[in-house]
């Protein structure tokens, strides 16, 4: 039995014929425990009805870093995995088709800017728009090679520094399929690395016509990921079947603010089933009472009270279970240690 430095706290509520008994953990007795919790979806779901997904990195939070010319890696400013901000420095390039394109744009804008300043009678119209042009097209090309407004800028007022600059991070995010190597010689479009905001991931399932019908874009699906289930919104279907497969790729968005999981990773897409009674519940969320029934525990403000639940079906660790609203916020990880504790407190789910 895990040891904990310090008692659990025992409270009662009062003001009804029973009386209620709630655990209550300080946050350091609930990290040692490994309790964990998640407030249970909707009910209306079918341990059957379900397909096999996988996580996807969320493309409209992803950023692919691939320049649009000939680049050479000079420096490296970090390492895969690493979680940067917006405008942090990722890598330095340079080269000779850098430093070409950024002294196109300084002598274009020079030109630009002493176009624009003479009068209308000194240039004729079509020369304007031609070096204005110009000027536009020299920056577009800075541009696709993702520098900053700022880094263009500084061009003009520092020409000394053409030659190189700093690929800087255009979205808060994780550094992934990060394959830039120093002195490597990089062509056009060539993907130096990807950033990805992990805090939103995708969930892609192979489902066949008749799984696929019932659902359209806003509808909610149960996500099991390991031994933690999540409410995921689908936000499209391919309307195409697979040649070979015969199914259809249908796509839900989950909420990972903890970022407690990763792209890559396999899931259980559960989908909606209006047949379907309870809730959903991994076996880790269930314990035996003191008479051997069933419970759960209730996270509330008082702290953490055992609850009876009748199990209406079960399988591959999922559960199916009545007595609970969904909205609950019920422990899904330390429930055996929250049984033992009210038991060595010396009292049970019916106050005996």
């Amino acid at each position: 039995m895990l040891g904990l430095s310090s008692p659990l706290t025992i409270a009662a509520e009062e003001g009804h014929e029973d009386e209620h008994q709630a655990l209550q953990l300080s946050s350091e007795q609930r990290q040692l425990a490994g309790v964990q919790t998640q407030v249970v979806s909707a009910g209306g779901f079918s341990l059957n009805a379900f397909a096999n997904a996988t996580l996807l990195v969320d493309r409209e939070r992803t950023v692919v870093l691939a320049p649009q010319l000939e680049v050479r890696v000079l420096e490296r400013h970090v390492v895969p995995g690493q979680e940067v901000k917006a405008g942090d420095p990722l890598l330095t390039l340079g080269g000779a088709a850098v430093a070409q394109a950024q002294a196109d744009y300084i002598n274009a804008a020079a030109e630009w800017s002493r176009v624009s300043r003479m009068s209308e009678s000194a240039v004729s119209a079509s020369r304007r728009l031609q070096t204005q042009v110009d000027a536009s097209l020299k920056r577009a090309i800075l541009k696709s090679l993702q520098m900053t407004d700022q880094q263009i800028k500084a061009l003009e007022s520092r020409p000394q520094g053409i030659g190189q600059y700093q690929l800087l991070a255009p979205i808060d995010g994780r550094v992934q399929q990060d394959e830039a190597r120093l002195g490597q010689l990089l062509g056009a479009g060539s993907q130096l690395l990807q950033l990805t905001d992990e805090r939103s991931l995708w969930v892609a399932a192979e489902l066949t016509p008749s799984q696929a019908e019932s659902l359209s874009e806003g509808s909610e699906t149960l996500v099991r990921i390991g031994d933690r289930s999540v409410s995921a919104s689908v936000i499209g279907r391919s309307h195409e079947l697979s040649s070979v497969t015969r199914t259809e790729r249908v796509l839900a968005r989950l909420d990972n603010t903890q970022v407690r999981w990763h792209a890559g990773q396999f899931a259980e897409l559960f989908l909606p089933d209006p047949r379907g009674e309870g809730v959903m519940l991994p076996d880790a969320a269930l314990s035996r009472s003191s008479d051997g029934d069933w419970q759960v525990f209730i996270e509330d403000d008082d702290g953490f009270e055992a609850k009876e639940v009748q199990l209406l079906a079960s399988e591959r660790g999922m559960n199916l279970v009545s007595g609970i609203e969904p909205g609950t916020r019920v422990v899904t990880a330390g429930a055996f240690f929250l049984a033992s504790e009210l038991a060595k407190a010396g009292f049970d789910i019916h106050n005996h």
